[in-house]
């Protein structure tokens, strides 16, 4: 017998829906959910007067946007690195530091080291801080393991987020993330070993995408193809670490397999551009890395704006180059550093994020779409790009239950 689903009315703020080109604001509005799904949202003033609901929520005149969605992350790992930060900050260069033992290797080393348990445990703690910060989806990328068991250990731990801390989690196979040591000197038999490896964690349920580290000090575009024909063969999409260091032709490469989106940027071609613009292919700005590695190439934003590619905002989290844990943080890095605008930045964090993970059913406020919510205590949504250094966000709901 199909149950009845439980109405839940939550009134009295001021909605920023994203709906259209604009911020889509409802001064008073209101905004009804079934299960986990918006039914209706309008003014207070709209509601009919025999509405009949399980519960009612009066949010005190707050704000309420969309989830907010980190499209993203390296979220899985073992150990820390910011010993290896104050060596960069006191002259160290990152090749020295890598040559001797740093980098990512000394992450993957922590990681292989790790319980699965022990990795969870680490993981819930610094998703929880962004679930504070308002996000209430996130993607989750492997790439710290870089055997098959390890990997499918981090994929695992990525999987079990969701259940521990009550947010939507999706993962991604970063195989091609770095040359572990066992494989040093030969970058085409660990591809090899990559390729091998996609069916047996896909098959497990472990995998939604797969992404690549497409650069000089990572891997070529020929072995990066490598890796997104296996993904094609096994129907998953891809997205790509492109022309964060150099112009590799990533972008254009992954865009030919429809990628859902390439990430970083700096040095992204014109080229790039219309190949991602013909595509759909979203592009992620990665502010807090570019901020820790002091880069001081931007990407191409207003070529991006004038080709309506789409701009998704995220905080890049990793232990070496960006160990940020406030997507509104990166918001407003991103209007400070790349010139967004507050709408764009706001846009990039709910509605083009949840695009650059493939989900078309959250990042705005609309009937039919999932009932994510997020309660800030602020005027405006632009004020999610202007403080900083503190946390507005008084709740998250996900799938139409409060859960902070």
């Amino acid at each position: 017998m199909h149950q009845k689903p439980i109405r839940r009315l939550w009134r009295q703020a001021r909605l920023a829906t994203l709906t259209g080109t604009d911020w889509g604001l409802l001064e008073h509005g209101a905004l009804l959910t079934e299960d986990e799904r918006i039914a209706w949202v309008g003014p207070v003033a709209d509601l009919p007067s025999d509405l009949s609901v399980d519960e009612e929520h009066d949010l005190g005149g707050g704000l309420l946007t969309p989830g907010l969605v980190d499209c993203h992350t390296h979220l899985v790992y073992g150990g820390r690195r910011a010993d290896e930060a104050e060596l960069r900050l006191n002259g160290v260069s990152y090749e020295q530091i890598a040559r001797a033992g740093g980098g990512i290797r000394s992450t993957v080393a922590a990681t292989r080291a790790a319980s699965e348990e022990e990795l969870l445990a680490q993981a819930v703690r610094r998703t929880q801080v962004l679930r504070q910060q308002g996000v209430t989806t996130l993607e989750v990328k492997s790439g710290y393991g870089l055997s098959l068991e390890a990997e499918a250990r981090c994929l695992r731990v990525a999987r079990r987020l969701g259940n521990e801390t009550g947010l939507s989690v999706r993962t991604t196979f970063l195989g091609a993330h770095a040359l572990p040591p066992e494989f040093e000197g030969r970058p085409d038999d660990y591809i090899d070993a990559v390729c091998t490896w996609l069916p047996t964690l896909h098959a497990q349920g472990l995998v939604d995408a797969v992404d690549a580290f497409c650069e000089t000090i990572g891997f070529t575009p020929a072995q990066t193809r490598q890796v997104f024909e296996a993904a094609r063969s096994l129907g998953l999409p891809v997205k790509l670490h492109a022309e964060q260091l150099s112009d590799q032709g990533g972008a254009a490469l992954a865009a030919s397999f429809g990628a859902l989106s390439c990430d970083h940027l700096e040095h992204l071609s014109p080229e790039g551009i219309a190949a991602m613009k013909a595509a759909g292919t979203v592009a992620v700005l990665l502010p807090g890395a570019f901020y820790m590695l002091r880069e001081t190439k931007l990407p191409p934003v207003a070529a991006l704006r004038e080709a309506g590619v789409p701009m998704a905002v995220s905080t890049d989290h990793n232990p070496g180059t960006s160990p940020a844990l406030s997507l509104p943080l990166m918001a407003h890095m991103a209007c400070s550093f790349f010139r967004l605008t507050p709408l764009e930045a706001v846009r990039g964090i709910t509605v083009h994020a949840a695009r650059a993970l493939g989900l078309h059913d959250r990042g705005t406020l609309a009937p039919g779409q999932r009932a994510d919510l997020a309660l800030w205590d602020l005027e405006h949504p632009n004020e999610l790009t202007y403080w900083f250094g503190h946390t507005p966000c008084r709740c998250v709901v996900v799938g139409g239950e409060e859960c902070s």
